[in-house]
């Protein structure tokens, strides 16, 4: 559906007509530009938005089928930007991405949001406080959706860091990280930390060139004087990309340890068995010499013969038991 749609001349709002394309005529006389939201838009809904704007079909069917990788596509009308904000959600310890397509113009900026986790109510209200950067035209509304949305990153790494400790802990306390669950849960952590790298990691390229950096040069429709802005951006997305490798490389790290662990947990258990089922076997071999039936055997008829038999067990017994316990297998 259609969220907002205004007019925008000198950094401060106006309401823009129903008809788009009564809108974008105004916006261009008057030196401004059109800002429409969209969230989850209908085929319908959007062939309107696509008509009027002259958006290239190729990026309109990403925007309506979604699931897209975070990229930047010039086309000759329009830019074409795809963002992956991600939610956290603590009572699950969760990592989920939403999608949000901007197509960028001359004098248009539309926004099509899908998901119900990152709202760009915040992000237009900040704007229209100030105008000044809003009157760069529709680059500072790519801005600032980009700085948001690496913004939430960053809280997104601080909050994997907390669950990644509370993990290590488990695993690394006085049990051993003994829990049938701990395995899943370090499982589950991981899958966690590649969404989110599915969000951050392609990502880099397009702010990289939004920036100017390296071999890029100037990206069509965007503003020379908003590389500054992207590149602190990009520099911010560096940082957690940085902290999603750390997070990778020790939940990595943790899963061999627990299954170091488990394995050096497993043979001890095997010492043990081993351990009592040799003690088990000195009086049972005793036993079953003495119980086979041959009429001819030392000792059968002999008066001390089976305290004899029951002393030797002890002391064997005793034996092996030292011998076990010495070794720490008991």
């Amino acid at each position: 559906m259609i969220v907002d749609c205004a007019i925008y001349r000198g950094g401060h709002r106006t309401d823009g007509p129903a008809d788009f394309s009564d809108a974008l005529g105004e916006a261009r006389e008057a030196g401004g530009f059109v800002w429409v939201g969209l969230h989850e838009p209908t085929e319908e809904e959007f062939d309107l938005v696509t008509e009027e704007f002259g958006l290239h079909p190729l990026a309109v069917e990403d925007a309506l089928k979604a699931h897209q990788r975070p990229k930047l596509e010039v086309y000759e009308d329009s830019l074409f930007a795809v963002l992956k904000p991600v939610v956290y959600e603590p009572e699950s310890d969760a990592v989920s991405a939403d999608e949000i397509m901007i197509f960028l113009g001359d004098a248009f900026v539309v926004v099509v949001r899908h998901g119900e986790g990152a709202p760009l109510k915040a992000v237009r209200q900040r704007l229209e406080h100030e105008p000044e950067l809003l009157g760069k035209g529709p680059t500072a509304v790519l801005y600032a959706i980009a700085d948001a949305a690496v913004d939430h990153y960053l809280d997104v790494a601080v909050e994997l860091q907390n669950d990644l400790e509370e993990l290590e802990a488990e695993v690394f306390s006085p049990d051993g990280g003994g829990s049938r669950h701990t395995a899943s849960r370090i499982y589950n952590f991981k899958r966690q930390v590649l969404e989110f790298r599915r969000a951050t990691g392609p990502l880099a390229p397009p702010l990289a060139r939004l920036s100017g950096t390296g071999a890029y040069g100037s990206v069509p429709f965007v503003n020379d004087k908003a590389r500054p802005f992207f590149r602190d951006v990009s520099d911010h997305l560096t940082r957690v990309n940085e902290s999603v490798e750390s997070l990778d490389r020790l939940v990595s790290d943790i899963l061999s340890a627990h299954l170091a662990q488990t394995g050096v947990r497993q043979n001890d258990d095997m010492r043990k068995i081993s351990a009592w089922a040799a003690m088990a076997a000195v009086p049972t071999m005793l036993a079953g010499i003495y119980g086979m039936n041959f009429e001819h055997m030392p000792e059968l008829r002999w008066v001390w013969g089976y305290p004899a038999v029951i002393v030797v067990m002890a002391v064997l017994e005793v034996l092996l038991f030292r011998t076990f316990k010495r070794r720490g297998w008991l």
